[in-house]
């Protein structure tokens, strides 16, 4: 059974086990919410404390080539070290000893890196990791919201290790936890930071997780665990993506009012007509300011097979870190144009291409590998 025996517990402090409230019928229970309290949900290009990781172990992630992954998730930890720490998760010494080993060759700076032994099933820390809330009230400690998880709709069990993973970050913190007892990934959902996320219906209204919840009843969920006032949703997900079409691949604002979104420039391609789609509903959309979203097109690139099977690979799948912008590349002839696109939206920071081919044979890239702790 996971450690979050009360599923409907809208907090707990982890330093006193006592501070329990059950929520039984949210949202019309009188407890506050964390928007009700000035918790908010800060946007990835915030400035960051640290960046959490779970270290890559199983092996059925990428069936026959984990060993291939190393030397490019070590040159991404690099990359982060230059601006922030990285926080990782790790199952024991053993695994410590590992994940020391393959930094060392890449020479990354061990004084930027803490090791956590908190066991995961896999290493998709945007799914599993902790959702971390700032208040508006800087004095009050930041906290951390832990949804439930059930491996992108219970594909790939087991999966209970990854649920409690952002209680074991909280004890480890000593920070207050909010139990919404729903479903979510971090990977679904984007935030301008000014009270707006971007969803897919493809993901969060798919029946594998949370099928006793309609579209209104989600967007009650978003808006008062992360703070927000505003939820846009686009239908579609890219071919061969295995989380049912999460938003990190497709659609990213770079700041309040700008998104990135991956289009198809073959009409031949499956992902044309999806792309087309979304993007049609981007231009429809408008902020709570009435503004209109600022649309910058990213191409896909060229597909990409393994074994037969398409992978899920989009220059979306970025990570915004403080000093830099992380893009996975591809070895293809698109990796260089979609690196200076990305880096016109980000002016003060220095976009770096690692090359993700051996990673997306794992079904996700730099971005699913990782999640921001904000200062």
């Amino acid at each position: 059974m996971s450690i979050l025996s009360s599923v409907n517990t809208i907090y707990r402090n982890p330093q006193n086990s006592d501070a329990t409230s059950g929520l039984s019928d949210f949202p019309t229970s009188g407890l506050l919410t964390p928007k009700q309290q000035g918790f908010y949900f800060p946007p990835e290009f915030a400035p960051h404390r640290a960046t959490w990781l779970s270290w890559p172990h199983k092996e059925a992630s990428w069936p026959g080539k984990i060993h291939t992954i190393f030397p490019y998730y070590s040159q991404f930890i690099k990359e982060l070290t230059k601006g922030e720490q990285v926080c990782i998760n790790v199952v024991d010494e053993a695994m410590k000893a590992f994940a020391v080993g393959h930094l060392q060759t890449a020479g990354v700076d061990l004084s930027k890196v803490t090791f956590y032994f908190h066991p995961t099933n896999d290493a998709w820390c945007r799914d599993h990791g902790p959702a971390f809330l700032l208040n508006k009230d800087s004095s009050i400690p930041k906290a951390i919201v832990d949804w439930n998880y059930n491996a992108w709709g219970g594909k790939y069990p087991p999966h209970d290790l990854d649920d409690v993973i952002p209680t074991r970050i909280a004890e480890a913190l000593g920070l207050k936890v909010f139990y919404p007892g729903i479903i979510m990934e971090g990977g679904s959902v984007d935030f301008n930071g000014k009270g707006t996320v971007m969803t897919s219906t493809a993901c969060l209204l798919n029946p594998n997780r949370n099928p006793h919840l309609n579209q209104s009843q989600i967007e009650n969920y978003l808006c008062e665990y992360y703070g927000l006032d505003q939820v846009l949703w686009v239908d579609e997900g890219i071919i061969g993506d295995d989380t049912d079409g999460h938003i990190d691949d497709t659609v990213r604002f770079v700041n309040e009012d700008t998104v990135i979104t991956v289009v198809e420039e073959d009409k031949n391609d499956e992902n044309y007509a999806i792309l087309q789609h979304n993007l049609k509903q981007l231009k429809a959309m408008r902020l709570p300011n009435g503004k209109a979203l600022n649309i910058v097109e990213l191409p896909m690139p060229d597909a990409v097979y393994y074994e037969d099977q398409r992978l899920p690979c989009a220059y979306a799948n970025f990570y915004i870190a403080n000093k830099s912008v992380i893009v996975p590349t591809f070895r293809g002839a698109k990796d260089d144009k979609a690196l200076q696109i990305v880096q016109s939206c980000f002016p003060d920071r220095e976009v770096v291409g690692i090359d993700s081919t051996e990673i997306i044979w794992g079904l996700g890239s730099f971005h699913c590998l990782s999640q921001q702790e904000p200062i």
